[in-house]
């Protein structure tokens, strides 16, 4: 059970991820990079979003491999 979980975090980090990086080279962000100097709240949620469940994912598969 916990790896299906890990294996479906990692999946959900990743689609993220991709979803963040197709928002951080869209025009209405380099428009806020222009006047802000910072990607969109957006942008950033969906990376840091990505991120974290992706680790948690690959965490959870090296925790539940230990454990045998």
């Amino acid at each position: 059970m916990v790896k299906a979980i890990s294996f479906a975090l990692i999946a959900c980090g990743v689609v993220l991820l991709y979803f963040g990086g197709q928002s951080f080279h869209s025009f209405s962000n380099d428009v806020s990079r222009a006047f802000t100097g910072a990607p969109t709240d957006r942008t950033m949620i969906l990376i840091v979003g990505g991120v974290a469940a992706t680790i948690a994912g690959i965490t959870g598969l090296a925790i539940s491999g230990r454990r045998r």
